[in-house]
């Protein structure tokens, strides 16, 4: 049987590098582009198509691992007070828009026969129904944002890959530069564990769980 082919966006960060590692190990064949190995700006859709343009697919799994939550060094808002329009901008432009641009450019490099899986990383916070604390305004709304933009793919992808699953993953707390000064006493696991149990997850995921939101355990979380 071929080796299936993955294609990691975002394969610079701890997550995404994780991934390529876990992926490569075993026997599949690994693609990954970042902003530092490869110039990629998520959101320069002049820069994504650059990135893209030596890349040959079809892939059998494509995962956006990009994302950032302090940004321009301004972490997370604890109340409306520290809201302002650079802030919410910036966060939609990394974890919402970014996301987006890059999904218009490789939903056409999945087979369309045949399973492949379209996975972008997004947030528990980003769940409105899971939201019990506030706070995070800007990071929380891009990731709602995301998560939308996700569900929309999977319907449009249904209507000509049959077999695409196109989902919004959340990683847990993982320990990265991203989550760093944020983890406190939530328990949290290295890239390689993190990897891991984000393939299990795409590996456990049917065509029925198209448009859907999970957790690194294979647990649906609410909208």
């Amino acid at each position: 049987m071929e080796a299936q082919k993955s294609l990691i966006i975002g394969a610079s960060g701890g997550i995404g590098a994780a991934l390529c590692d876990a992926l490569a190990a075993r026997g599949e064949t690994v693609v990954g582009l970042s902003r530092s190995g490869d110039g990629l700006d998520i959101t320069d859709e002049a820069s994504i198509t650059r990135a893209l343009s030596g890349v040959e697919g079809p892939f059998d799994r494509i995962v956006v691992a990009t994302g950032g939550l302090e940004i321009d060094g301004n972490g997370p808002e604890k109340s409306f007070r520290e809201l302002d329009a650079d802030r919410l901008m910036a966060q939609f432009r990394l974890n919402a828009m970014g996301p987006a641009l890059v999904l218009k450019h490789v939903m056409p490099m999945i087979p369309r026969d045949g399973r492949a899986v379209l996975a972008v990383l997004s947030a528990r916070v980003g769940s409105i129904g899971d939201n019990r604390l506030g706070g995070w305004h800007a990071y929380r709304a891009a990731k709602a944002a995301v998560n939308q933009i996700v569900h929309g793919a999977a319907i449009e992808l249904a209507r000509t890959h049959k077999q695409a699953i196109a989902v919004a993953l959340h990683p847990g707390t993982v320990q990265t530069e991203l989550t760093r000064k944020y983890v406190g006493r939530h328990p949290a696991v290295p890239p390689p564990e993190a990897a891991q149990n984000l393939i299990r997850v795409m590996d456990g995921l049917d065509v029925t769980d198209t448009g859907g939101f999970f957790d690194w355990a294979g647990q649906v979380i609410p909208w």
